[in-house]
């Protein structure tokens, strides 16, 4: 226990808001490892005003009596022994997720106050912790007449600084395992905002497939496969829709494997084998014309993969990816078994999924020669870049940074007053092209997203090579108004689905110009929020003048330097996934086909964004 409270990063990640967020899974998770046993059908997780967190569950309660190795109770050992848990070594739970069986002892260790109270065989028992050590007993305080655990922590400030907990964040990791946990039911309370939200989805992972489409034009509804081999209860549900992302989430014991792993590989070898003998035998395809690639299979495919499986092996405690080789050929067998049944069952439906990908498998040949068009241009020779891109000296990548800037005359500010050094522009004209809604050729066809395409050097997609990365800073310099919003906006679009690798790396980020210059009799100062401005007209006496600008072409070269772009007194915003799913979804709220719901988004945020800052 010394030793987390030493190294929990080593734990949990971070001891930032994202470790936080993970205190309070961990507990959740012991809750879902009861409703996965059949067990627990009621979750409630409560935020209270005093940051507290409460997880209350309708489970067999955790026991209470002498633990055999400890010669303590099971509820003192499952609290401050890291793999005490009934879940390590295979008793007590078929199938479990949490942090390879150290989860709640974790979070006891990271909280300055825990208390668990214990309902079981009749009777409630209660004990209470201090950064993970035991202040008394296990006693009994009761009767009761039904069965469950309640945990209460408070994360321990000298850790985690400010317990900031972020409801939406926290909500759609709820949503999740609700969706990947048919018919439990999960309650979600915060008493500081007064926001609360109870999730129940009778459908599991096909109302998820469902979820994440909802904005998009689909082919057919979710296909839903579920079977157990050799002991692993595979669960896979896909929807194809008209646009040409792949979105995919693969899960383990109900948590998430960013990283993909085995069953995601099974998976896609199940879809392309599957889509090709349903083409051939409709004859869709014929004998002389090769068959369709795995790209091709999955262009505008929503799927999610859940397996449950009695000893996964993740690589890493924050389980990115599963590395069990065995689940590939289960979950392989399952979905052959039970797409095949369905192309078979619904010709309609299985020719409009073919034919989608046929089409996909023509855009990619054309994609292709455009692609190879642009990437034999990457070293930067073309009669068009050296104009276009002021480049640096330095040809270290770690030591140099990329500033892509709206509009020319910004673009030529940033010229005059940057480090020619390590600084690199490229000024961007006007908006680009929305790649949420279109196709790659026609993508790879717009001058401004090849320009960026070469000046960065590392291809895309598939072909992306993050070594080859020419800049190890990419900033996205827009004015502050809500043309240059539209404009970051297009420019994340792009990256997220086209460049995902650059952020993953950690080497995009955002600038943050000044909003306002207010001048009195003696200096001037630069803000860069509505409140830092009115706190500062408040503070200062006499006369000032205030100016906003709204465009970066509005400040000279050298203010742009001393604002903006110099290191030692810019502000630079990093580009982080923290929530690939919710990712996702805003990108096809904002940026997708359909009008009402991002008509919608706005509504909801506008009024309580008093300005444009990050």
């Amino acid at each position: 226990m010394e030793a987390v409270r030493r190294r929990p990063g080593m734990y949990i990640g971070s001891t930032g808001q994202r470790g936080l967020h993970q205190l309070v899974q961990e507990i959740v998770y012991n809750s879902i490892d009861e409703a996965l046993t059949g067990c627990c059908d009621r979750v409630a997780v409560t935020i209270l005003k005093d940051g507290r967190v409460a997880v209350a569950d309708n489970g067999r309660g955790i026991p209470v009596e002498v633990h055999p190795v400890t010669s303590t109770s099971a509820l003192e050992a499952v609290m401050t022994m890291l793999h005490a848990g009934a879940k390590f070594g295979g008793r007590g739970y078929t199938v479990s997720g949490g942090l390879h069986g150290v989860g709640a002892s974790v979070v006891n260790a990271l909280s300055s106050e825990l208390q668990v109270e214990v309902k079981r065989d009749g009777k409630c028992y209660r004990q209470e912790y201090c950064r993970g050590v035991a202040q008394n007993s296990v006693e009994e305080v009761g009767e009761a007449s039904d069965t469950g655990t309640i945990t209460t922590f408070l994360a321990d400030k000298e850790i985690f600084g400010n317990l900031h907990y972020d409801f939406d964040a926290l909500a759609q990791r709820f949503r999740e395992m609700c969706y990947l946990t048919k018919g439990l039911e999960l309650h979600f309370d915060d008493k500081r905002s007064d926001r609360e939200v109870t999730f129940y989805f009778e459908g599991g992972i096909a109302s998820f497939a469902r979820y994440l489409n909802k904005n998009r034009p689909v082919l057919h509804e979710p296909i839903y496969v579920s079977k157990v081999v050799n002991g692993t209860e595979v669960e896979v549900a896909l929807q194809y829709n008209e646009g040409f992302a792949e979105t995919t989430f693969s899960f383990a014991n109900c948590i998430n494997t960013q990283d993909g792993g085995s069953h995601l590989t099974g998976f896609r070898t199940a879809i392309t084998r599957i889509i090709n003998d349903t083409a051939r035998n409709l004859k869709l395809l014929k004998e002389d014309e090769t068959n369709l690639i795995g790209d091709d299979t999955r262009e505008g495919l929503v799927a999610i993969i859940s397996v449950k499986l009695a000893e996964p092996q993740f690589e890493g405690q924050t389980k990115a990816k599963l590395g069990n080789p065995e689940i590939k050929n289960h979950v392989e067998s399952a979905v052959v078994d039970g797409l095949s049944q369905y192309l078979d069952e619904h010709p309609s439906e299985a020719k409009r999924i073919i034919e989608k990908c046929l089409t996909s498998a023509r855009a990619r040949e054309a994609a292709r020669k455009a692609r190879d068009l642009v990437l034999r241009k990457n070293s930067l020779e073309t009669a068009t870049l050296p104009g276009k891109l002021a480049d640096c000296s330095d040809k270290d990548p770690a030591q140099c940074e990329l500033y892509l800037v709206e509009g020319e005359s910004a673009g030529g500010s940033a010229k005059q007053g940057r480090d020619r050094r390590f600084q690199a522009i490229l000024p961007l004209k006007g908006k680009i092209l929305n790649v949420e809604k279109a196709s790659p050729e026609r993508m790879l066809a717009h001058e401004e997203i090849r320009t960026i395409i070469t000046a960065l050097g590392i291809g895309i997609d598939k072909q992306l090579e993050l070594a080859k990365l020419r800049y190890h800073r990419i900033i996205i310099m827009t004015d502050a108004d809500v043309d240059g919003a539209h404009i970051r906006t297009l420019l994340l679009t792009f990256f997220f689905r086209h460049m995902a690798e650059l952020i993953t790396g950690g080497h995009l980020f955002i600038a943050q110009p000044p909003l306002y210059r207010i001048s009195d009799s003696k200096e001037q100062h630069w803000v860069y929020s509505e409140m830092e401005k009115e706190e500062l007209v408040r503070r200062i006496k006499g006369k000032v003048a205030v100016q906003r600008y709204k465009g970066l072409g509005e400040m000279s070269a050298q203010q742009l330097w001393d604002t903006t772009m110099n290191p030692e007194t810019r502000t630079i915003v990093q580009v982080s996934v923290e929530d690939a799913v919710q990712a996702d979804k805003t990108f096809e709220t904002l940026m997708g086909d359909e009008v009402p719901p991002r008509k919608a988004f706005i509504q909801a945020h506008a009024k309580s964004v008093r300005n444009l800052d990050i």
